[in-house]
């Protein structure tokens, strides 16, 4: 038992460390100085009974219904809990919940001078997202063992500084560059060594994988303002541009900070794969010189930043799906299509992402070649 703790001892802090940072987290405790820009509460609830409906098909979306219905509708959480209220739905492209008597969805409730106004938010996704989030941790454990449990708790961690110490900080007005090297590198430490134990094969793993997505992140930055684009042109950018002067945002560098958190996994990756590589091969031949070691870990990173690079821009695409299937049906020029911003925020992240990716395999390889031929 004393063996088994001492060689988990890492990953019993970080999930000690976890429910600390979410509980003191201004997430989840007093918002000092934000202003609330909302005078609503949003809760679960069910429909109990659908009163009246005027339907009609949409004409270009098939299965969806626009028009009006009146529900009776139950709250089942918060102060209004067990209270019965009517509310009138209104069904359009923007906004189309269809309620049955027995749908699950989510209220909002505003206070007036009549009494508690409510009105349907959205159908509750809450359960099934958790379902699919349950049964991949659960894959991971299960398929993983040891590795896949400490992979579990890397992800949980990475996600609870994102979440509950990177956002906060970026709200209160620290520098979004500064803070998100700092919080990414501390994620990246906390990740490896999690997974891979502390080994020269780990700390080359981190220091590429720093490198290469700071190198990432001021191209992306560095054509953004060659671009004259910046946080604001994000999606919901211009929303935060509002919020500027209630929270003191950095948003000039919410780009920056974009492009790292969305390609570090894949710089990862790629930087344990070289470093394993050439850790194995001088396993096995340590007579290799470091020209040979950095030449094969060369040679192994050709396979890998094909492929990694693809993973990365098809995801930014994916993303982006949408908008260009916008261009395609307006029938956008060459100049036009590449020219918008939202395209072009794209194509900076994707190939900003891919840059880092393929700089990572030279800079991993040169510094593991460095640590397995010292004595």
């Amino acid at each position: 038992m004393k063996s088994w703790i001492k060689n988990n001892i890492l990953a019993i802090i970080v999930l000690c460390l976890i429910p600390i940072i979410i509980f003191f987290s201004p997430v989840t405790g007093n918002k000092k100085n934000i202003p609330k820009y909302f005078n609503q509460v949003f809760e679960k609830g069910v429909v109990v009974s659908v009163l009246e409906e005027s339907l009609e098909p949409d004409e270009a979306l098939s299965n969806r219904m626009n028009g009006k219905q009146v529900l009776k509708v139950k709250i089942l959480s918060g102060t209004y809990k067990g209270n019965t209220y009517e509310s009138t739905n209104l069904l359009s492209r923007s906004h189309n919940v269809l309620a049955k008597e027995g749908t699950k969805i989510v209220v909002g409730i505003r206070e007036t001078e009549k009494g508690p106004q409510i009105w349907v938010y959205n159908y509750r996704r809450e359960l099934t997202v958790y379902f699919i989030i349950g049964i991949f941790l659960i894959l991971l454990i299960i398929l993983g063992g040891m590795k896949g449990l400490k992979s579990a708790i890397s992800l949980l961690f990475t996600g609870t500084i994102i979440i509950f110490i990177l956002i906060p900080q970026l709200f209160s007005g620290r520098s979004a560059i500064l803070t998100t090297i700092i919080l990414m590198s501390i994620s990246v430490i906390i990740s490896f060594v999690l997974i891979s134990d502390w080994n020269k094969k780990t700390l080359a793993s981190i220091l590429g994988t720093i490198g290469g997505i700071i190198i990432a992140g001021l191209i992306s930055y560095t054509a953004g303002s060659m671009t004259h684009l910046s946080g604001i042109n994000m999606r919901e950018g211009e929303q935060l541009a509002y919020m500027v002067s209630g929270y003191g945002i950095d948003i000039s560098g919410l780009m920056f900070s974009a492009i790292l958190i969305s390609s570090i996994g894949a710089v990862m990756d790629v930087a344990m794969s070289i470093s394993s590589s050439i850790s194995e091969i001088y396993l096995h031949n340590p007579s290799l010189s470091r020209k040979s070691l950095f030449i094969s870990g060369m040679n192994v990173g050709k396979d890998i930043m094909g492929t990694m690079s693809n993973t990365l821009i098809l995801a930014f695409a994916g993303g982006s799906l949408t908008t260009m299937m916008l261009m395609y049906g307006y029938q956008l020029q060459t100049i036009q299509f590449l020219n918008l911003q939202e395209v072009a925020i794209e194509m900076i992240q994707g190939f900003s992402g891919s840059i880092g990716i393929v700089l990572t395999v030279p800079l991993t390889a040169f510094i593991m070649t460095r640590f397995v031929s010292e004595k």
